[in-house]
C-alpha cells in the first residue's frame, strides 16, 4: 500500500496499522489527512489480506487532538457546508465492513473523540485524554459527537462533557463506557496487537455479518435488530468457514477460515 505522509499504512499478519503521521501538529486532522485516510480505508476495504484495521497516531503525544483549526477558522456557512457533504473519516470508519479498533494513545479531543467513537473498540493508554471541546470555540461537534457520544455513555454524561468541553482521563473515560480497555502506555502497542490477531483469526465472514448486526442495534428498534440477526444468522450458514468452523469442532482442531 502507498505510504502517505500524512498516514501511514502498515499490513502484517492480516492487520492493517494507519497511524495519522502528523506528530507536530498532535495529529491534529487537516484536509490531506482526511482525504488521505478516506483513501486508505478504501484500499484496505477490498484487500483480502486484511481482517482486522487498527487507527492510531504518530507519536506519543497524541492520538488525534482535534481538527486543524486554521483551515476552517475563516469559512463562510456554505464553505463548510459543502465540505461536510463530502464522504467524512468517520463514515469511512462506521461503514468499514471489517474490524476496527482505535489505540488511542494520548489526546483523543472533538475530531479525535469522534474519530475513535465510530471505531467498534477503544483501547487507550492510561495517560490518553478525551473531550468535546467545540463549545469553547463557540461552535458544536460535527462529526458524530452529539448522536455517537450519547449512545456509548449515555445522554447525561455526554451532554455534561458536550455543555462544558470538559477534557476527561483515560479512567474516567472507562468508567463511562467511553474507552473499552485501559493500559500502561508502554503496554498499549502489545495490547492492541494481541486483540487484533485474536480477531483476525476468525471468520471473515462471521466478523463482517457480526458488525452489520450490531451496528444496526443503535439504529434500529429491537424487533426490527433481531429480524436482521435472523437474516444474517441464515447467511452465515451459506459460507464455506461455517463449514470449516463445524468440521474444525468434531475434529477438535484449530479451523483455517478464509474468508469465504
Amino acid at each position: 500500500m502507498t505510504q502517505n505522509l500524512n498516514v501511514l499504512a502498515d499490513i502484517e499478519s492480516r492487520v492493517a496499522t494507519l497511524t495519522i503521521n502528523r506528530p507536530d501538529k498532535r495529529n491534529a486532522l487537516n484536509a490531506a489527512t482526511r482525504a488521505q485516510f478516506i483513501e486508505a480505508m478504501g484500499q484496505l476495504e477490498t484487500n483480502d489480506e486484511v481482517r482486522v484495521v487498527v487507527v492510531t497516531g504518530a507519536g506519543e503525544t497524541a492520538f488525534v487532538a482535534g481538527a486543524d483549526i486554521t483551515e476552517f477558522a475563516d469559512r463562510s456557512p456554505m464553505d463548510q457546508f459543502a465540505v461536510m457533504r463530502r464522504r467524512t473519516v468517520y463514515e469511512a470508519v462506521d461503514q468499514f465492513p471489517k474490524p476496527v479498533i482505535a489505540a488511542i494513545n494520548g489526546y483523543c479531543l472533538g475530531t479525535g473523540c469522534e474519530l475513535a467513537m465510530a471505531c467498534d473498540i477503544r483501547i487507550a493508554s492510561d495517560n490518553a485524554k478525551f473531550g468535546q471541546p467545540e463549545v469553547n470555540l463557540g461552535i458544536m461537534p460535527g462529526g458524530g459527537g452529539t448522536q455517537r457520544l450519547p449512545r456509548l455513555v449515555g445522554l447525561g454524561q455526554a451532554l455534561k462533557m458536550l455543555y462544558t468541553g470538559e477534557i476527561i482521563s483515560a479512567e474516567r473515560a472507562l468508567e463511562i463506557g467511553l474507552a473499552d480497555e485501559v493500559v500502561p502506555a508502554g503496554e498499549l502497542r502489545q495490547r492492541v496487537s494481541e486483540l487484533a490477531a485474536t480477531i483476525a483469526e476468525k471468520s471473515p465472514v462471521a466478523l463482517r455479518l457480526i458488525k452489520e448486526a450490531a451496528r444496526a442495534s443503535a439504529r434500529m428498534p429491537l424487533d426490527e435488530g433481531l429480524r436482521l440477526e435472523t437474516s444474517l444468522f441464515g447467511l452465515a450458514f451459506s459460507s464455506d468457514d461455517k463449514r470449516e468452523g463445524m468440521t474444525a469442532f468434531t475434529e477438535k482442531r484449530k479451523p483455517d477460515f478464509k474468508g469465504r
